[in-house]
């Protein structure tokens, strides 16, 4: 069995609220660890009942504060990279990411590459969207921190764009019932979906108030 093999079965013995901020750090951090197999899992326990819930050996569990503790686990995550990035700077960052040890956790510098120039573009708000987006969300917090975004902002646009997704992740986990196959070939069809549907709804807002101010004039 793969390590993330032995995880995933401990998870399912010792599914619990703690479990689900731990692993969600890690997954936010940058150790490679897929979100898919922590939030939807427990979403879909949450739902059961009775001697359902019985046959899974896992205490009751309540989906929203599923939602919350995988929000603090993902914040927890990416305050540690943000962290490490303001307190090391960009060259020892990169050449971590370059290192033997950084290869191990999936981390290149063209990958860092990747992730500071979405941010360079889309700005403190990338630390919200980015989180929607699969080769962006565990990394995105590392620019934020070489920028020295502040703190503040950075914790906000997290929490949110933590938030949104695990929110997507439950409801995947209660729709696919745990289908482990189900949720892994949607998650990413969602992400972009909500990325469409943000983008959506924050283009209406900005025009509606270009044209209110240009009625002003």
């Amino acid at each position: 069995m793969t390590l993330v093999s032995d995880i995933i079965a401990w998870y399912s013995a010792h599914m619990s609220y703690a479990a689900v901020v731990a692993l969600m750090a890690v997954e936010s951090s940058f150790i490679p660890f897929p979100s898919e197999i922590v939030v939807p899992p427990a979403a879909y326990v949450a739902c059961l009942e009775g001697s359902q819930l019985a046959t899974t050996g896992v205490a009751w569990i309540d989906v929203l504060l599923v939602i919350l503790a995988g929000t603090l686990g993902a914040l927890l995550g990416a305050m540690l990279n943000y962290g490490l990035s303001v307190w090391l700077g960009r060259p020892l960052i990169y050449k971590f990411a370059d290192s033997r040890l950084g290869h191990m956790c999936l981390l290149s510098s063209e990958k860092l590459k990747q992730a500071e120039d979405y941010f360079n573009d889309h700005g403190n708000a990338s630390t919200f969207f980015g989180r929607l987006v699969p080769a962006v969300r565990q990394l995105i917090s590392i620019p934020a921190g070489l920028s020295r975004m502040p703190f503040g902002a950075f914790v906000g646009y997290t929490t949110l764009g933590a938030l949104l997704w695990n929110t997507v992740l439950a409801l995947l986990g209660w729709v696919a019932q745990g289908n482990a196959d189900l949720i892994n070939k949607y998650s990413h069809e969602l992400s972009v979906a909500i990325l469409v549907l943000v983008g959506a709804v924050v283009l209406y807002f900005v025009a509606k108030r270009l044209i209110a101010g240009a009625k002003r004039k």
